[in-house]
This record gives structure tokens, sequence and C-alpha cells, in this order.
């Protein structure tokens, strides 16, 4: 499949232009100059910043030394520097893991829930036998499109430690103040707080699971029960493989946000990597180095050490799927 649309979109060489009629000529051309608006859009603000980030990989170029100063070329140096950046590995001084062991972490704990939750939701919403399906729906998909700033700043006043309504109902319901979760301050309660934001956002997975759901043929079904399976038979036997792909599109997305986790550290605790540390995710460090240190150098190699972590996880998904994901009607070997 993935063959036939690669196929599709190829551009046609010099050659089988010339052998093209001139409606077909015309027709392509046409269809050029509509696309030419995002064309030049990802030219200009994705391609050419990616070569540029390259080239700035292997110079010396930093912001402070001003924009008329030459960049050196330094090789490889940039690159050995992050193999001895006690930032990224060790935490440094703060005494805390690195940048990127604190993004790994926050994964592990993050993931699972990213995508059993949705999932455990959408398989609600599916239920025959759920009245109002429709406005829960709408309910659990609407706080995906409030802009994720605003609701990380809403989230941010609810989990305020002194006046957020959550620790005051806490306290209503009979919690002494010296037990109330401090949340984003708390070296123990900021993961649990992030993911309690991350879940808030779960609609648009929801969703995209719901559709996996319903297109599961209802014959299936039907046939599991007539060989006497249960519930979680017909789950495992039936509907884990029929919407697999839709589980591992998830997970995909879900593990290329997470190296990117960025904007909730920067909203709630001021990208300070409070407390202690525990919150200086590694695209955070990328961030400051970026433009608070303005080391235009350092901080494309540590972009591109993200591409390659991200590319090497995908890939190794991508080598995993074709032992738990099924597409129907395609043959295994």
């Amino acid at each position: 499949m993935f063959e036939q649309l690669n196929r599709g979109i190829q551009l046609p060489s010099l050659k089988t232009y010339r052998d093209m009629s001139s409606l077909k000529r015309r027709e392509m051309r046409d269809g050029l100059i509509f696309i030419s608006p995002w064309l030049i859009g990802f030219f200009v603000f994705t391609l050419l910043p990616i070569i540029a980030s390259l080239v700035f990989s292997f110079l010396d170029l930093k912001i402070t030394d001003g924009i008329l100063s030459a960049p050196q070329f330094v090789g490889l140096k940039n690159y050995q520097q992050m193999l001895h950046d006690p930032q990224i590995w060790t935490g440094g001084s703060s005494g805390t893991a690195g940048s990127l062991w604190i993004t790994i972490k926050f994964g592990l704990i993050s993931l699972p829930v990213g995508i059993i939750f949705p999932l455990f939701l959408a398989l609600l919403m599916n239920s025959p036998h759920l009245k109002g399906s429709m406005a829960f729906r709408s309910a659990f998909y609407m706080p995906y499109i409030i802009p994720f700033v605003a609701a990380v700043f809403l989230w941010g006043g609810m989990l305020n430690p002194e006046t957020g309504w959550i620790n005051r109902a806490l306290m209503a319901m009979g919690m002494p103040r010296s037990m109330v979760p401090n949340w984003a301050n708390d070296v123990n309660w900021v993961y649990p707080t992030y993911v309690i934001m991350g879940i808030w956002g779960v609609g648009n997975a929801m969703l995209i699971m719901l559709a996996g759901l319903q297109g599961v043929p209802t014959s299936l079904y039907d046939a599991a029960k007539v060989d006497g399976a249960n519930a979680w038979q017909s789950f495992r036997n039936v509907t884990f493989p029929m919407i697999s792909p839709v589980l591992f599109y998830n997970l995909v997305l879900s593990v290329v946000f997470l190296f990117q986790y960025f904007l909730v550290p920067l909203v709630v605790n001021n990208g300070t990597g409070r407390p202690g540390g525990a919150t200086m995710f590694y695209n955070l460090y990328l961030y400051k180095t970026f433009f608070t240190f303005q080391n235009m150098s350092y901080g494309s190699a540590l972009a591109w050490l993200l591409f390659f972590l991200i590319l090497v996880v995908t890939v190794f998904l991508f080598g995993t799927a074709r032992y738990w994901v099924y597409y129907a009607g395609e043959g295994r070997s």
C-alpha cells in the first residue's frame, strides 16, 4: 500500500514530461501552481531551517559574539561536547538525573496512561448501553480544542497549593493542610501533575480509537460469542487485533510528542527545572541553550541528537509492529 502511495506522489521525470500531451502538461502545471503556497512554506519554514541547523551544528556560532562575527568550522566538537555534558546525562550538580533521563522517566509514566485511558474512554463511548454518548463525546473532545497554553494556565490555577480549588476541596473533606499535595512544586508530585494535565486533553486520541472500534465488524463478535468467548477474550482476540493499527498510530505520535515535551514545564515551572531540577526536560534544555544562552551551534547539535533519538525509537516501533499490528487483508509471511 505504501509503495503504491509513493509511486502515486512521485514527480515525473523530464523524459516523461516531454512525452506528455499538452493537456496533461497543463494539468500538471496547474496542480503545481495550486500547491505552490504549501511548497514555498515547506522549503522556507521547514527544509531550509533543517539544513541551516545541520550546518550550524558544525560551526561555532553564538549570537552573543555579534551577528557580524564570522563563525568558525569546528567539525564534531559540538557533538563531542554533548557526550560529556552533565546536564544531559547526570544532571550536573543538581543531584537529579540528566534531562534525557528525565524525559525518558516521564515518558515511561505518562505513555501507558496516554494510551490506556483514551482506549478505556473509547470502549465506554462505544457501549450500546451508554445513554447520551454523543454528548459525552463532545464533552471529552472539547478540552482538546482549547489552546494548550490556556489549558496549562487553567490547570496551574486549579492545582495551586494555596488557592487552587482542588486542594481547598481536599481540605474541606477533612484532609489536613500539611497532607495536601504541593503538586507542581513537589518532586514526588510534579510528574503526576503533568500526567493529570495531559489526561485532560485526550479527546482527540479517544475519537481516533472510537473510530477504530466502530470499524470492527460485528460479525466477528457474533462468531466469538458463538464460540463461547467472554468479554475479555473477545477484546483480546477480536477488538485488539482489529484496532491495533489505530493503537500503533497513537503510540508513535505519543512517543514523538513525549520526546518533545516542553510547553507544560515551561509555563507551569517557568522553565527553571524546579523542583530540584526534576522538570529540566531535554527539549526545555535545548530551548534554553538555543534562545536563552543563544548558543546556536550547540543548540543545533542538541536538536539533531533529539532527531536521531526519535528516529531510532520510531524505527524500533515500526520494526516491532509486524508482530502485533494486524492490517485486514494483509498477508502474513
